[in-house]
């Protein structure tokens, strides 16, 4: 698989929460692929739009995002000492910043604005024109690459979903409650599949992984059982 023209997109959509970052990494290691964190992507627009008065108390003023768009650049360098890549907004590391539960408050509400997510899916797909990649999100088998040869649509119980979260979270030293987070991702879950533009939804051809119960190495397992299929049979 190391030729490029026999390598494929793969799309890892689902629900906030479900471990689609930490198993798309895992994925792209596994097959020497390029791991590509769109969601990281969107938090970092939002971390950009705290940090310059576009949102105030929870509010998102979406003409001012709007206008932030032209300044920002979103880039990623792998750093060796984690084996992954970390995120850069305008050449600063905002790999930490954009993790915050004032971010995961936000960032579905600045998602939802057209004019965001038409930037970041022309540059999603310019990163994925080489094949060879792993692209996680809420709308890559619908909207970013409609031609994955291989979708995965990721869902877990939204309790389930808070208590990885919230053990996340604590062990960084933040100060949050699981009542909190577990409301963050049910209002995360409703915005994500009502907004208008590119709202999350299973691809007809994905194939669904329901993680509630399930350990890493029982994610994996499966996965590359499902790969060899489609790539081999």
């Amino acid at each position: 698989m190391s030729d490029t023209k026999h390598k494929i997109i793969i799309a890892v959509d689902g629900f906030s929460s479900c471990g689609k970052s930490t198993f798309a990494k895992a994925i792209a290691a596994r097959l020497g692929y390029i791991f590509i964190d769109t969601g990281a992507m969107y938090r970092a627009v939002t971390l950009h739009a705290l940090e310059h008065g576009a949102i105030r108390s929870g509010m998102v003023d979406e003409e001012a995002v709007v206008k932030l768009l032209d300044r920002i650049s979103i880039t990623f360098r792998f750093n060796p000492e984690r084996g992954a890549s970390d995120i850069y907004v305008n050449g600063d590391l905002a790999e930490g910043k954009i993790r915050t539960i004032e971010v995961s408050n936000c960032v579905s509400r600045v998602s939802a604005i057209p004019e965001v997510r038409r930037r970041l899916v022309a540059l999603q797909q310019e990163m994925g024109r080489r094949r060879g990649v792993v692209m996680d999100g809420r709308d890559i088998g619908t909207v970013v690459f409609p031609d994955a040869e291989l979708k995965l649509f990721m869902t877990a119980d939204p309790a389930v979903r808070a208590q990885r979260r919230y053990k996340e979270l604590t062990a960084k030293g933040d100060q949050v409650t699981l009542e909190e987070i577990e409301r963050n991702i049910r209002e995360r879950d409703k915005i994500d599949m009502t907004r208008a533009v590119s709202p999350l939804r299973q691809a007809d051809d994905a194939v669904v992984l329901d993680n509630s119960h399930m350990s890493v190495d029982e994610q994996m397992a499966w996965f590359m059982d499902l790969y060899h299929r489609r790539t081999q049979g």
